[in-house]
């Protein structure tokens, strides 16, 4: 066992469907297998979802599969999401748990009133760097090999909003220049910034975290704390 860092370089440790699977289980949330091939989870009062598509292939993001999407309706009868956010293959899985926590502790899923301050705070005060053009609204780690941003919307990004160009925080891990992604992460426009921002701040987090193994790629980016 690698005790690692920095967290946006190492992976998901093959066992991306297993740690939040596990998590979600023990927040309560009930599971079903559908008929895609995919394993749906759903929170105590519905208005949470949290499914394992990476079987049904959906899309991609930078070229690697969408693994999770999370999504949050405002009422338990809608059956059309208020948003959704996308997480590929390689996301460490910590960043995605932390994420979740903060979902299911909220009473209103769908509502935020933080701006992307929030998202920024979180990312700076863990030592990311403002991007000079767009010192509001992106970052990136001290290595500039990750990055998260406000951006418009890849395609096959779903939101309640129906109007064109809207934007949507995008986070990403590029470990080398013109390589393959190592995960990519997409938020569509009307998730709540604080939720993006739980997520980022777990994402920059200087808490060496526990892998078997290192993610090609990455292997020299990363400082091993101590081994197990």
């Amino acid at each position: 066992m690698y005790w690692v860092t920095p967290r946006h370089l190492a992976g998901d440790d093959g066992a991306l469907g297993e740690r939040i699977g596990d998590l979600l289980t023990g927040l309560g949330w009930r599971l079903w297998p559908t008929s895609r091939h995919t394993l749906l989870y759903v929170s105590p009062d519905e208005l949470r979802g949290a499914e394992w598509i990476l079987a049904s292939y959906p899309f991609e993001l930078g070229g690697l599969p969408v693994a999770w999407q999370l999504s949050a309706r405002p009422h338990a009868a809608s059956a059309l999401t208020e948003w959704n956010a996308y997480f590929t293959t390689g996301v460490p899985h910590e960043a995605l748990a932390d994420l979740l926590v903060a979902l299911d502790a909220r009473e209103a899923p769908d509502i935020g009133f933080d701006g992307p301050q929030a998202v920024m705070a979180a990312l700076v005060s863990q030592g990311w760097i403002r991007d000079v053009d767009r010192p509001a609204t992106a970052a990136t780690d001290p290595g500039f090999a990750s990055s998260v941003s406000l951006e418009e919307l890849p395609k096959l990004i779903q939101d309640a909003d129906p109007r064109p160009d809207l934007m949507g925080w995008q986070a990403w891990a590029e470990p080398v220049l013109g390589a393959p992604y190592l995960w990519c992460a997409s938020f569509s426009a009307s998730v709540p910034h604080d939720l993006v921002a739980a997520f980022a701040a777990s994402l920059a987090s200087p808490v060496p975290v526990p892998r078997r193994t290192l993610p090609e790629g990455a292997q020299e980016r990363l400082t091993v704390v101590r081994r197990d």
